[in-house]
Formats: C-alpha cells, sequence, structure tokens
C-alpha cells in the first residue's frame, strides 16, 4: 500500500530543492528550541547560586524563541507550497489521463468516483505532504535533538526514558495496519456517495417525474449510513491512538520524576539542569502525542494515492501514434474494407464484414433498426472508438496514420446525444473556437434554424443554457449541437440521429441549408425518418452489423425491403396524423 507513497516522489521531484530547504529549516527550527532549556538551566542555576545578573539567560531564551519563530513560518510556507503545487500538477495529469481514455473506461469508473479520486484524493495527499512531512520532520529531528541535548545533560537519565518506546512503536505499527483496511473502506464508501449523487441530479427531472424522491432519500440514507459507519470504525482507532500514547509518555515521565528526583536530592544533577531535561523529555514526547492523527494521515493518503495511480498506469484506451504519411488536409473519401468490430470484452460481433465507398462531397444517410450498428460505425472514422487497423481509410489513408487531433478537427462529428455545457449560447456554438466572428456564430445558428428562437431570448447569444441545456427544449439543444457542427466548415460532416426531437418544416429547412451549404463535402446522417433520407444521394441500411440494402431513395423502394416497409408505415402514419389535423379544424 505504501509503495504508491513512495511513487509521488516522481511528482515531488520538480520541487525537490525548495522541500529539501524547508526540511532543513525544520532542524534549525529545532535547534532554537534545543538552546532554549539551556539558557532557562543557566537562569535557574544562577538564581539558586544568587546570582543577580541573567541579562544572557534572557536574551538567550527570547532569541532562540525569535529565531524559531522566524525559521518554522519560513518552513512551514515551504513544505505547504510544494504540497499545493503537487497537488495542481496532480489534477492536471488525472485530467490530461482521462481525456485519452474512452468508452471502455468510462463504463468502468462512474463520474462520481472519478470526481472523489479528483477532488477529495489528492485533497489528502496534499494534507499529507504538507501535514504530513511536516509532522514527520518534527517527529525525527525532535528525537534527534532532544536526545542529543539529553544525553548531554545526563545519559544515565536519558536512558530511562527508552523502555517504553518500543510500545509505542509496536501499537503504532499495529493501528497502521487496522487504519489501512478502515482508510480503503472509507474511501470507496466516498466514491460510492459520489456516484450516487451525480446520478441522482442528472436524472432528477425523471426522479421528479416518477415521483421517486422517497425512495432516491431512503437509498442516499443507506449509502450515506455506511459511510458514516466506516469513518466511525476509522475515528475509534484514531481516538485510542491518541488517547494511548500520551499514557506511553507518562511512564517515561513517572521514571524520570523518580530517578531525576534522586540525582538532583545527591547534588548529581543540578535543578536547573532536572527543568531544562525535562522540557527536552516533553520534545520528544510531543509529537508522539499526535501519533494517532499522523498514522491516520498516512494511511489515508496511502489509500488515496493508489486510488490515482490506478488511474494514471491506466494506457490511453485509443492510442495516438500517427506515421506521419497522412496528408495535412482531409477532402473526405472514407472506404470501409471488410470492417468487422466488436467492443472490447464482448462475444458479440457489431459490425460484421462491412464493405462500403463514401466519395468525397457525396451525402450518404444510414438507417436500421436499434442497435444495427449505426453509431459505432460512425464513432469508428474519428475514432471515438478503435478500428482494426487497414479496415477503415480516409482519403486512401488508414485512419491510423492520421493524428487524433486532425482526424477529429476536420471530420465534425454531431453525437445524438445533445450536449451543451452550463455556458452562454455564443459560448456553446463556438466551442471549438472562441474567438469566432459573432456573425459567423449567427449564421450557422440561422442555418441549423435556431436564429429566431435565440433572438426571442431576452439575452440572446449570452442565454445561459444551464447544466447540458436544461433550461432548452429537446429540440432547441439538437438545433444547437448542429449549429455547433455546421460552424467548423469540415471536410466531412457526420450527424448522428440529430432530428429526431424537431419538427418536419424545420427539418426540411436544415436539410435545404445543408444541401446548399456542403455542396462539395461529405455528409453522413443517421436517421429514423424517410422525410430526412430520401433527400440524400444514397441510402445504406444495416441490419445486426451488416449492410443489407444500398441505393437511392427510389431504388429502395423498388427493393420492397426494409426501407421500402419503413417508408410506408411512416407515409401512412402521416397521412392518419393530416387526417385526425383536419378533422380537428372542423370541430
Amino acid at each position: 500500500m505504501f509503495k504508491s507513497l513512495f511513487r509521488l516522489r516522481l511528482f515531488i521531484r520538480p520541487y525537490n530543492g525548495r522541500l529539501t530547504l524547508g526540511i532543513f529549516a525544520f532542524l534549525i527550527a529545532r535547534i532554537f528550541e534545543g538552546i532554549v532549556p539551556i539558557f532557562m538551566m543557566m537562569g535557574i542555576d544562577k538564581i539558586g547560586a544568587g546570582e543577580v545578573d541573567l541579562l544572557i539567560p534572557v536574551l538567550g531564551i527570547i532569541g532562540g524563541v525569535l529565531g524559531r519563530f522566524i525559521v518554522v513560518s519560513f518552513a512551514r510556507l515551504s513544505v505547504r507550497r510544494v504540497a499545493l503545487n503537487i497537488a495542481y500538477d496532480l489534477r492536471q495529469n488525472f485530467y490530461t489521463q482521462l481525456q485519452d481514455q474512452g468508452a471502455s473506461f468510462f463504463n468502468r469508473y462512474s463520474i462520481g468516483d472519478l470526481m472523489t479520486r479528483a477532488v477529495a484524493d489528492i485533497s489528502l495527499i496534499q494534507r499529507f505532504i504538507s501535514m504530513g512531512t511536516i509532522l514527520l520532520v518534527i517527529l525525527v529531528f525532535a528525537t534527534v535533538v532532544g536526545f542529543g541535548f539529553m544525553l548531554s545533560l545526563s545519559p544515565q537519565l536519558t536512558m530511562m526514558i527508552l523502555p517504553p518506546l518500543p510500545l509505542v512503536f509496536f501499537y503504532a505499527w499495529y493501528s497502521s495496519r487496522r487504519m489501512g483496511i478502515t482508510s480503503a473502506t472509507v474511501q470507496n464508501r466516498l466514491s460510492d456517495i459520489g456516484t450516487h449523487v451525480q446520478e441522482n441530479l442528472s436524472g432528477i427531472r425523471t426522479i421528479q417525474a416518477m415521483t421517486q424522491e422517497d425512495n432516491e432519500i431512503a437509498r442516499f440514507s443507506k449509502i450515506n449510513n455506511e459511510y458514516a459507519e466506516a469513518f466511525y470504525e476509522q475515528s475509534k482507532i484514531n481516538s485510542l491512538m491518541t488517547a494511548w500514547m500520551p499514557s506511553f509518555a507518562a511512564v517515561s515521565i513517572i521514571i524520570i520524576l523518580g530517578v531525576g528526583g534522586g540525582m538532583v536530592k545527591d547534588g548529581s544533577l543540578s535543578v536547573g539542569a532536572f527543568a531544562a531535561f525535562f522540557m527536552y523529555v516533553n520534545m520528544v514526547i510531543q509529537p508522539f502525542r499526535v501519533a494517532g492523527f499522523m498514522v491516520n494521515l498516512f494511511q489515508r493518503a496511502a489509500i488515496a494515492s493508489n486510488r490515482l495511480f490506478e488511474i494514471f498506469d491506466l494506457p490511453p484506451e485509443i492510442k495516438d501514434q500517427p506515421t506521419g504519411l497522412s496528408p495535412d488536409k482531409i477532402l473526405g473519401q472514407i472506404d470501409f474494407r471488410n470492417l468487422s468490430y466488436r467492443y472490447p470484452d464482448s462475444s458479440v460481433q457489431i459490425l460484421n464484414n462491412i464493405n462500403l465507398s463514401i466519395s468525397r462531397g457525396e451525402s450518404i444517410t444510414i438507417m436500421g433498426r436499434v442497435g444495427a450498428g449505426k453509431t459505432t460505425l460512425l464513432k469508428l472514422i474519428i475514432r471515438l472508438l478503435d478500428p482494426p487497423n487497414n479496415q477503415i481509410f480516409v482519403d486512401n489513408f488508414d485512419v491510423h496514420d492520421y493524428p487524433l487531433a486532425q482526424l477529429r478537427s476536420q471530420i465534425a462529428y454531431v453525437p445524438q446525444d445533445a450536449f451543451l455545457f452550463g455556458e452562454p449560447l455564443e459560448q456553446n456554438l463556438s466551442y471549438d473556437d472562441a474567438n469566432r466572428p459573432i456573425e459567423q456564430i449567427w449564421e450557422a445558428a440561422d442555418s441549423a434554424y435556431l436564429k429566431k428562437t435565440i433572438e426571442n431570448f431576452p439575452d440572446q447569444m449570452q442565454t445561459i443554457v444551464g447544466e447540458r441545456g436544461v433550461t432548452l427544449s429537446g429540440g432547441q439543444k439538437q438545433r444547437a449541437t448542429l449549429a455547433r457542427g455546421l460552424i467548423r466548415n469540415a471536410s466531412v460532416l457526420i450527424l448522428d440521429d440529430c432530428f429526431s426531437s424537431v419538427d418536419t418544416q424545420t427539418e426540411d429547412h436544415i436539410l435545404s441549408e445543408l444541401k446548399r451549404l456542403r455542396k462539395n463535402q461529405t455528409t453522413i446522417l443517421v436517421s429514423h425518418r424517410v422525410s430526412t433520407a430520401r433527400h440524400s444521394d444514397r441510402i445504406i441500411v444495416l441490419s445486426e452489423g451488416q449492410i443489407v440494402e444500398t441505393g437511392s431513395h427510389e431504388e429502395l423502394i423498388q427493393q420492397a425491403g426494409y426501407y421500402a416497409e419503413l417508408e410506408k408505415v411512416q407515409r401512412e402514419g402521416d397521412s392518419k396524423n393530416a387526417g385526425s389535423h383536419m378533422e380537428s379544424l372542423r370541430e
């Protein structure tokens, strides 16, 4: 478990100089602290001898106290600054690691769990480096400096403090093992809370619509109680350590009182030396009083670092290893050659022997039942899912030849999940380039049939859409994400079922704009509507991961297959809806 703490040295290394300086300053501070009892001893012995000149002892004590104050302040600031920088680097590394992961990773780790690791676990490590380092350094230096001064005063009396120390170390070791188990449980239960809260807040509308508030509160209460019980077990171990450590220290003090008192009585030790010796004993024992807190800090940091390195050690799910052979600009020809694909850890073949060539400037609509593999096919083009080598080609180059950044910037992909950030509309529409002219943003909004809607908002382009676009309707969100794709004017535009929440009038406007804007550019759509597909140059029908129909609207109607049946069902449905509408007008 503590191996993960040792691995933090990679993040500590850039700040070794500042950290070493801070640690050395703590040593100087302990020496200043050790000087004070010496001057106090001088003062007491002078008073005992009837002398009144106490200037040197007084100045020595003042100098020691002020020196310690200055050096300790510098040391604490240095170590805590290092801890802050390391926490910053850990967060950056963690966030960067998440950007390189794919669907399998996010299926395995929930958002709530990742948030707990990014916030709570890194905060524990920051606290460990700032407070834990300080406590450990004080423990070591106070013991070394304290014992050094104690030996100079009375080697015999110093030996009296040693017998209880093995008990202290054994108890600390035993408690740390128990603390490690409970710390892991606490962090896991905290992740469970994060996951539950994140899921509930994301699905709050569904919860309220189905009146499940009480059930969700009860579920949260159960998870919260499990966390509280785990934390209580950890606190119980910590509290016992905090209670027992002073007891061990008290044994040493009793021994010193008995033996030291006799030494003062027989004159082998002065009163001043005896008083100074007690101050050194306190200097040595004081860090052990917080040993429970220190062990708790180390164990929780070990668990936290272990959880972080669990993420850091994962290789990128999508490896960016361009060959340098690909052209700088993508023109828009896409070829699928015997493409087969199944998800990792799954035996189900999602796509099976797909052969398809899409010419530059061609518009294609892909159709099929739910689960036919349509979205998977689109994601493979831009490597949101990683296809096998030599099965997908862009402009006659394997997609693996391209840098990921080029592939995803020159092929615009609009997913079926209309995700918007909790920012103004202007920032959402120009997400790929915050410096776009406002006129260009309005043009894209107009092409997506969103301009009039935005103009009706009080703040227009500065309208805050809320988290995930919660203030907009489903159709408005779809049109906003469509505008975000259109504004890029990419050589290839991929639209994954982006018209499902818009009416036919809006759909016709958008399709006519697509034809106007993308005459010589490649457009690939996924849709369940014949009204959308009929405008394409070619329609591809997938079934169980295979191409079963291909051709124009007219050609597929003649084939009398899935597409023709779908067209008939949708045409009859539209006729019934139109008849019902006319009937309601007559009434």
